[in-house]
């Protein structure tokens, strides 16, 4: 078999595979850092899809997963339960805010989601109220690939436009900013109300839709809305979970508690797939009856799988022992202070920085191929998207990998 024949049975994500370049084989990572087949080593300004929150190869993550490994590193989750999904459930429960106390453990953001969406739909069916099948959702939203959640995605700016024939069709609203966007949205909800049966909206920042942010009192609005309009409201905090912002949930910084929150990403510290969505009691109450049709009818096969909740429990060790969120909020000031220069340049529509998340926006989408291969030519790995070149890097991250990252992002931003 030649060298080029495994490559060719691959179908890689997002990519068009008659014209897409030969992807960089990756051998190692250490760090913040991904070492190359050809002994190139790139500083990783995204944390592979912002998962690696802690840098990659975490002893403490590792060691965790070799030790269940060595236990049990997998078994059905109907009918079997097992320790380390219950410690992680409880654990989860005890850092979220309010009473989001039931946690449901599948293995993707994206599955997170279509439970979200599959317990906010059902609810209305066990109280009786049928006709509830639509989920307010708002414009540059992005919530994940598969089918109910490409529905409460952008329907027209975001990537999965062409499949609006075949998607459930959903409400969209901005998001309410200003008077205007807030009067709209509650004219919505009124509106649509019968026919509604959650609100679904990413705090602070709208991620893959474009590194959107929106202040505290803007998410602290939808929440209120929703309230008023008897509807949940699902927040979904697959990016934005785990100290990206600053805080170790986006939602506390707007002192609301949805009704149901969607985790991933970070979860695991970028180690194994897992995902959870966890409802409050009051949502975990209408599945409680008599009659089995009642129960959520979801169950992937890999869900609570012992491995990735060993890699969970490590990973919040790791919150709860070293000063992650102080990390965050330090490359928050150096991202700030870096990408500062960037405004008010030609070319350069906006720049904004929240967290760990320092997002330059250009005037006009640039050459992406070209821009990609600038900046891995400074050694740096950084996938930027549309109109938007962005840093989420590892909040573990060393002050000479930051810095060399905001160098490469200001030097090739205005290229």
């Amino acid at each position: 078999m030649s060298e080029a024949e495994p490559k060719r049975h691959l179908w890689r994500p997002y990519t068009q595979m008659r014209t897409a370049p030969e992807p960089l084989e990756a051998v190692r990572t250490h760090g913040s850092r991904i070492v190359l087949a050809d002994g190139r080593e790139l500083v990783d300004g995204i944390a592979s899809w912002w998962t690696a929150v802690h840098g990659y190869n975490h002893p403490h993550i590792a060691q965790a997963v070799a030790d269940q490994l060595a236990r049990m590193p997998h078994v059905m989750f109907g009918g079997l339960t097992h320790a380390p999904a219950e410690r992680l459930a409880a654990r989860l429960a005890g850092l979220l805010p309010g009473d989001l106390d039931h946690v449901f453990l599948s293995d993707s953001g994206s599955v997170a989601v279509e439970v979200a969406l599959k317990m906010a739909a059902q609810l209305w069916l066990n109280r009786g109220v049928p006709g509830r099948t639509r989920v307010l959702a708002f414009r540059a939203g992005y919530h994940g690939d598969t089918m109910g959640a490409m529905s409460v995605c952008d329907p027209e700016e975001g990537m999965h436009r062409r499949f609006g024939r075949y998607l459930p069709e959903q409400v969209f609203c901005d998001l309410p900013r200003g008077a205007a966007e807030t009067a709209a949205l509650d004219a919505a909800l009124a509106r649509h109300r019968q026919e509604l049966c959650a609100v679904i909206v990413e705090p602070l920042v709208q991620g893959a839709g474009g590194m959107r942010m929106h202040p505290p009192e803007v998410l602290a609005r939808v929440a209120r809305l929703a309230k008023r309009h008897g509807l949940p409201l699902i927040c979904d905090e697959i990016f934005t979970g785990f100290g990206r912002t600053g805080t170790l949930f986006a939602c506390e910084q707007a002192g609301i508690v949805p009704d149901i929150l969607c985790l991933s990403k970070a979860l695991t510290g970028g180690t194994l797939a897992l995902a959870a969505t966890v409802a409050t009691t009051e949502i975990f109450s209408a599945f409680l009856s008599e009659d089995p049709a009642a129960a959520l009818m979801h169950g992937p096969t890999f869900m609570a799988n012992p491995l990735a909740c060993a890699a969970a429990e490590a990973s919040l060790d790791l919150f709860a022992r070293e000063p992650r969120l102080d990390q965050a909020r330090a490359i928050a000031d150096r991202l700030a202070e870096g990408l500062a220069p960037l405004r008010g340049r030609p070319g350069i529509a906006d720049v904004r920085v929240l967290g760990a998340i320092g997002a330059v926006q250009f005037a006009a989408p640039p050459d992406l191929a070209e821009l990609k291969a600038r900046l891995l030519a400074r050694g740096v790995w950084v996938r930027p998207f549309g109109d938007v070149l962005y840093l989420t890097p590892a909040l573990t991250i060393g002050p000479a990998d930051l810095d060399r990252l905001v160098a490469a992002v200001v030097a090739e931003a205005v290229a």
